[in-house]
């Protein structure tokens, strides 16, 4: 299983790991802020991109990082998650502590809500059968803020295609993968932690992403207004800014 990166800038090294329907193309604006003065390192997680299919599972996706780390020779990262991303870091910082200098999670979940559950399994299920148009609509309509899709209907359309470029059974995969997930015991974290979240996100919403910044020790909790789940996207100024600053910590 190859997983294909973009490795931009020198200095201390920071790994921004997409989620669910994206590629590392997700962070183009935080690859530009940070490269300046970071190495910058963006993998297509398995299944996406330009990475191999390869069956889906989350010990598979944190491994795929471990290797990445590994392999390009680093003591410790810093280590930042979007949507489904987070849940990777989440779980590689509690499993390699020595390997992470500090998590930032955008967009964070920890598991499948209850009510969520049958609608992605649902969602599978259309990938399969009829492929990723509707959903990419969908994503658009509930994932990104009425702002956004108003004053920047180009973002709106980068979102749509890069869920519409997905791989349908891979995209099938990880959503059954989401719904057997467990939350991390992520009150045992010990690392500088930001956890940022938009006024109307869906996915991850202020009350959510708030109760996961509350359980670990010292983080910094940050809400974005007029910002849905797609938050490197949809507020990539304010979210490069936050990054900055938190590195710079």
């Amino acid at each position: 299983m190859k997983l294909k990166y973009d490795d931009v800038g020198a200095g201390t090294p920071v790994v921004l790991v997409h989620g669910l329907g994206g590629t590392g193309n997700v962070f183009g604006a935080q690859v530009a802020a940070l490269s300046p003065s970071f190495r910058v390192v963006v993998p297509d997680v398995r299944g996406c991109g330009r990475s191999d299919k390869a069956p889906i599972s989350i010990d598979a996706l944190v491994a795929d990082v471990v290797e990445l780390i590994d392999g390009a020779g680093f003591e410790s990262v810093h280590l930042v998650g979007h949507s489904l991303g987070t849940v990777i870091v989440q779980r590689l910082a509690l499993e390699h502590p020595q390997m992470v200098r500090s998590i930032a999670l955008i967009g964070p979940i920890q598991a499948a809500p209850e009510a969520a559950k049958t609608a992605i399994r649902d969602r599978a299920e259309q990938a399969r059968k009829v492929g990723l148009a509707g959903i990419a609509d969908a994503t658009v309509k509930g994932g990104t803020s009425p702002e956004t899709k108003r004053d920047h209907p180009e973002l709106a359309a980068f979102v749509r295609e890069l869920v519409m470029r997905q791989d349908p059974e891979m995209y099938a995969q990880t959503c059954e993968m989401i719904v057997g997930l467990e939350p991390a015991a992520i009150e045992k974290l010990r690392i500088p932690a930001l956890v940022v979240t938009g006024d109307q996100d869906a996915t991850s919403p202020p009350a959510t992403a708030k109760g996961i910044a509350d359980k670990i020790p010292g983080s910094k909790y940050v809400e974005l207004a007029q910002c849905g789940h797609w938050t490197p996207i949809e507020k990539a100024a304010a979210v490069n800014k936050l990054l900055l600053q938190f590195f710079a910590k």
